[in-house]
């Protein structure tokens, strides 16, 4: 190709001359960063000088305008916004360390950082200071790592001073999550009276029992008694009192001196007292609510014989979990759970080499995955009923061979031991069991000719029964649970069929109200409330066994869980084995 002296040779490399070519060297960035720290380093083609004053300490820093101002707001504004400091080359800088600040310097050129517990709160205070929101983020992440039951009050205090709300969120669910142990700490006992007030009316509180937080506020006052003591009053109407014991109420009334020398905290919790044994509906008292899994478990049950399972399930991911099985088979069990301990009581093992009625108690901890034995009942109880009231666990009727209970026990965790209460009216096998404003309710069964639709409450203060209406149905092997004041008798079997009706009990006006009914019908199932909802689970229906487990999408009205709005019901995955006489309860 030939081309004018005064024209550079063009070369085109293909005929239509349309193709383009594109280049990016990802390397680029980094290797000019790192030069211009080395110029930095070397005080090279720097324009301003920082110089940091912190009380006694002053340093300077030279670097390049726009590094820092490519790193944080706060340098661009100061080098483009027309602030004094834009034209200055030495500009001076207080309230930071020197040390931090070199570091935050340095990692506007190199994107890295170290730091320790030592420096980090310095350094994530600086870089709040001058917007650096990777390295504050750095520093949050560091810190919750770092959190614990003896700094985690100090760490939401710090991250609410310098306006870092996820450090605040994260540090104050650390708080309500291991309250127990946070309110041993020193940081604890330095709270104020209003901090303490707002901590402890949390709904997101995580403890086994209300007299956690009792305690924790006694000691808080204890700690300076003298100027606290006033403040004891404000502090009880923030714990859940309701929820705790009378047995408990009345020991503290007895024995804890703070209470005694307060006419106004006395009265109140007497007043507690009698609201608790008079057995009303609690007002304006809501349950502890914390941020954690909460499980349902299903123990035991029968598959062509007694099975030993134990699963657990989490209604957020609607999964399973097979978990250690029980030391014997059992169907026919009732459960319990008392301060986050999983019971089951009594049974029947069921197998080919004979069949056996069951007086174990065994108690399951969640922590460790293991069973250990308790206390034996008096008696051998099969499709016994069971319930708590005040961390007591009652055996509720019955059978053992051809003998049908109508004697109930009582087992004391603390103590170990069982003991008999009043009987109820009747003998009853296949009872369901409710706890409702510290009363039992036991609801049909079989006292041994006929299944029952007589219904009986107990009085634990009186140790007496009573008797309340009968259901419309009579029902053995119903499903019972409370919701909402309100006494549900789920399924059954009437002496010839399997049974999906429902009905329940509201206990203010005592009268049985049948709802809509089961999709399928069911006896010997289990039932759980967990948020607001009532599972089902297991069933037995002739003439095969068969297992169906629903679960509410959007629930009202009554499908097979209740909300007081009609929901969309679907079906939930099986359990790992088909179950017979499966019982359930939440942890």
């Amino acid at each position: 190709m030939s081309g004018s002296a005064g024209c550079a040779a063009e070369v085109m490399p293909s005929a239509n001359a349309s193709r383009v070519f594109s280049y990016a060297l990802d390397s680029h960035t980094a290797a000019a960063f790192t030069i211009m720290n080395e110029m930095r380093l070397s005080q090279q083609l720097c324009d301003v000088t920082l110089k940091v004053k912190y009380k006694d300490l002053e340093e300077e820093i030279m670097a390049h305008k726009i590094v820092l101002a490519s790193c944080s707001p706060v340098f661009r504004a100061m080098f483009t916004a027309g602030l004094r400091e834009r034209g200055m080359e030495v500009i001076p800088i207080e309230g930071i360390h020197p040390k931090v600040m070199q570091r935050l310097v340095e990692f506007a050129y190199t994107a890295s950082i170290t730091v320790g517990e030592k420096c980090v709160l310095h350094v994530m205070t600086g870089a709040v200071m001058y917007q650096m929101d990777s390295v504050v983020q750095a520093c949050c992440d560091f810190l919750v790592e770092q959190l614990d039951p003896s700094n985690a009050i100090g760490f939401a205090a710090f991250a609410e001073e310098i306006g870092c709300q996820e450090l605040s969120l994260k540090a104050r669910e650390y708080i309500y999550l291991h309250f127990s142990e946070v309110a041993k700490q020193e940081e604890f006992f330095n709270l104020t009276q209003c901090q303490l007030v707002s901590l402890i009316s949390r709904d997101e509180l995580n403890v086994r029992c209300e007299s956690e937080v009792y305690h924790a506020c006694i000691q808080w006052v204890k700690y300076e008694c003298e100027s606290r003591r006033p403040y004891i009053h404000a502090l009880l109407n923030a714990v859940r009192c309701h929820s705790l014991t009378p047995n408990f109420l009345q020991t503290q009334l007895q024995k804890c001196e703070i209470l005694r020398m307060d006419s106004k905290c006395k009265d109140y919790l007497v007043g507690v007292f009698k609201e608790l044994t008079l057995h009303k509906p609690t007002q304006g008292c809501p349950c502890r609510s914390p941020k954690v899994s909460q499980l349902i478990y299903s123990a035991g049950g029968y598959f062509r014989q007694s099975l030993s399972y134990l699963e657990a399930y989490n209604p957020l991911d609607a999964r399973w979990v097979r978990l250690a099985d029980m030391p014997v088979p059992r169907s026919g069990l009732a459960t319990c759970t008392v301060n986050g301990l999983l019971y089951v009581v009594g049974g029947r093992n069921n197998s080919p080499d004979g069949n056996t009625d069951s007086n174990a108690l065994d108690c399951y901890n969640p922590m460790n995955n293991m069973w250990s034995a308790c206390a034996p009942l008096h008696l051998p109880r099969n499709r016994v009923g069971g319930g708590v009231i005040d961390g007591m666990i009652y055996a509720v009727g019955g059978s053992e061979g051809c003998s049908h209970h109508s004697t109930v026990e009582r087992y004391d965790p603390e103590k170990d031991q069982w003991e008999f209460v009043a009987a109820m009216s009747t003998s009853r096998i296949g009872v369901g069991v409710a706890i409702a404003n510290r009363l039992l309710y036991a609801i049909g069964g079989f006292d041994g000719t006929s299944r029952l639709n007589s219904a009986e409450r107990y009085y634990p203060e009186d140790n007496k029964w009573e008797t309340i209406g009968p259901m419309n149905t009579v029902r053995s092997g119903a499903g019972v649970c409370n919701l909402r004041n309100c006494v549900y008798a789920i399924g059954g079997y009437d002496g010839v069929n399997q049974l999906n009706s429902v009905e329940r009990y509201e206990i203010e006006n005592g009268q049985w109200t049948c709802i809509a009914p089961m999709k399928h019908k069911r006896s010997a199932l289990g039932v759980t409330v967990y948020q607001g909802k009532i599972y089902v689970l297991g069933k037995y229906h002739k003439p095969c066994l068969s297992l169906t487990i629903t679960l509410p999408c959007v629930c009202a009205c009554l499908r097979l869980c209740w909300d007081d709005v009609l929901c969309n019901v679907k079906k939930l995955q099986n359990t790992v084995n088909p179950l017979y006489s499966v019982f359930c309860e939440a942890l």
